[in-house]
Formats: C-alpha cells, structure tokens, sequence
C-alpha cells in the first residue's frame, strides 16, 4: 500500500486551497488541520503512518499559508470563513464526515467543525488547545489563567499577552517576522523545555519587552533544534512564509469578537457527544494544560465521549514526538471510532 504524500489543489469561486494526501482515495478520512506558523507538512509524520494503514490521509495548507489563497483584510481570516474552507475541502474529497485533528490555530478550526457541524464529523482529536477555550471568545479565555503563576498586577491578560501584541501593533509584528522568514522559524520550533515548568511563558511579556524577540528588528540566528525539525523542513516552512507573508497568519489572533460570535451559534449549546481525543503538552506553557486544570475544565463540561492524554513534550508535539502522537491517534481511533477503521485494508496487506 502507497504511503506517498501528493500535492493537490482545490480552486473554488470563494477560495484555493493547497493540501497533502496519502493513502487509498477510497480509505477512511482523515483530515489533519495545521496552526501558527506552520504548514500542511507539519503533519509529515503523521500522514504516511495513518495512510499505511489504509487511511485517506488530508492536510490542507489552511488560509494564509502555503499554497492556499491569503487576503489583505484581517476580518478574511474569522473562525466562520476558515470552517467554511474546510467543509468545501470536505465536499471536495468526496465524504460526509471525517476524522478533524487540530493542532495550535488549527484546534479551534476543529472543535467548531465539530460544534457547528457535527454531521460532518465522525470524531475530532485535537493537540495541545482545549475546548471552549480560544475559539469561544477572549473574556473566557482570560478568565481560565492561572493568577498563581500569573499575577493580575504584572500579568492582566496572562500568558495571552503576545495576542493583544498582534492586535495593537499588527504592522511591527509583520515587519519583525518578515525580516528573516528562515531565523523566525528556526527560532520558534523547539522541543519543550522541564527546566521552565511554573514560570511565566514568555509570550506573557511581549508588549512589555517591546515585541517579539525583545523588540528586535530580526529574529535571533539560534542553533536548530533537530528534535524538532531538519534543515529542509524549515527551509520549505520559510520559503512558504516569504512567498505570503505573515499578514494573514497573524490575523488569525485579530477576530475574537468575530469569533465568539460565531461559537454562540454552535448547535445543542456547544455540547460535544463524538468522540474526542485531547492530548495535552506537558511543557507547553503557554497553552498549560497539566498544572493549570482550569484550561481544561470547560472542555470536560462540554464532552460526553472525551479520553485525554498527557504526553512529556513541548507545543509542536507531533513534531518533537510523532511516535507517540501516532501511537496515541492510532490507539484511540481503534477503542473509540472503530467504525471508522479500515479493517479490511489491515487484514488484506501482506
């Protein structure tokens, strides 16, 4: 059975988006949805492994990024639009449901494919960002911070400040990042870090410090941290950056008014009764998922079928751990949506 990844392309009156598949057209899909500032092949790891096993396997560049259609106005890249991408992407490929895996930005895509659209989702599993948490609204999600670590007094919005960064200096923030595409990336995909556990993240004093980087006009040259990622792969993560620019990811974090309205029209309350996998990162102190169980609270509220796992990894987890992000995907997929598993194709190969 053929594990090799191709590039497609849906072009629509509304949209173009750019995405990866592998394995048997007819297989069982699953559609792995990428975050800040990544790519469909952030999913490298994953998409052969579950194509193997007879899976159809979809990543999609997602609006902004890659080869996929970017916009000049920041309101082109609210939640609602970028749901609407993906059900299209959905129509396109020939399904009524999928299996939706989220990661970052790409887990509030997911857990309102899920809310919205629930008929088009056979179960979701996502890494690293809980439920009702940034795609519900800001308010909420300020709310949810843990006042231990972040005090009110030097902390207001938590580790959350580099969002009101986005939102009140959007065109320094671009000019940063875009100064050196390949040292931003190089300096962004790290492995997670023990030595920082309860200490405030550093995405909590990006206004104080003057933007990212410490208000640098480039991004520090770092050593790359090959746990993570090769030399090619940020080359490629570069190279798309360079060709769109970081207008349209960064918009993403400028639309949560926008945004929660939207997740207040979510059907049955927001209530979730598929199958969800959530896999929190034990060193990913922004989204702090294993201290602070107040992030995952509304979650566990709105999930009737939820299995939750802890992996000891930093936020790009399914690139510092594919094997156990894979084993974690695999093994959940086969308790809870075994209906969905390509049997036959298992049984059938030599």
């Amino acid at each position: 059975m053929s594990t090799d990844i191709t590039e497609y392309t849906l072009r629509t009156d509304r949209h173009t988006t750019g995405y990866l598949a592998a394995g048997p057209d007819d297989g069982p899909l699953i559609i792995f949805v990428h975050g800040w500032p990544e790519l469909s092949i952030s999913w490298r790891h994953q998409l052969p492994v579950l194509a193997g096993l007879g899976f159809r396997a979809v990543a999609p560049d997602m609006r902004g990024y890659g080869r996929s259609a970017t916009y000049g106005t920041s309101d082109a890249f609210a939640q609602e639009l970028i749901v609407a991408d993906m059900i299209e992407l959905l129509d396109h490929l020939g399904a009524e449901r999928a299996v939706w895996v989220g990661h970052d930005w790409g887990s509030p895509v997911v857990w309102n494919l899920a809310s919205h659209h629930p008929d088009r989702c056979r179960a979701v599993a996502n890494l690293c960002v809980p439920y009702r948490t940034i795609e519900a609204g800001w308010d909420g999600l300020i709310e949810l911070v843990d006042r231990d670590v972040y005090p009110s007094d030097r902390y207001p919005v938590g580790q959350w400040d580099y969002q009101l960064f986005y939102q009140e200096n959007l065109p320094r923030a671009v000019e940063v990042f875009e100064a050196d595409t390949y040292r931003v990336v190089k300096a962004l995909f790290r492995k997670g870090n023990p030595a920082n556990a309860a200490k405030p993240s550093a995405t909590a004093s990006i206004r104080a410090g003057g933007g990212w980087f410490g208000g640098a006009d480039v991004a520090p040259d770092l050593p790359r941290d090959d746990d993570v990622v090769t030399e090619n792969d940020l080359r490629t993560y570069a190279a798309a950056l360079d060709r769109n620019g970081f207008f349209g990811p960064d918009s993403w974090y400028l639309n949560h008014e926008a945004n929660q309205r939207y997740a207040a029209t979510a059907v049955n309350d927001g209530l979730l009764a598929l199958p969800v996998l959530f896999l929190a990162a034990r060193y990913d102190y922004t989204c702090e998922c294993t201290v602070n169980a107040r992030m995952t609270e509304p979650m566990r509220r709105h999930c009737r079928d939820l299995t939750e796992h802890t992996l000891d990894t930093g936020h790009w987890m399914a690139q510092e751990q594919p094997a156990e992000v894979n084993a974690a995907l695999v093994a959940w997929l086969r308790d809870r949506v075994a209906d969905h598993w390509p049997t036959s194709r298992v049984a059938d190969r030599p």
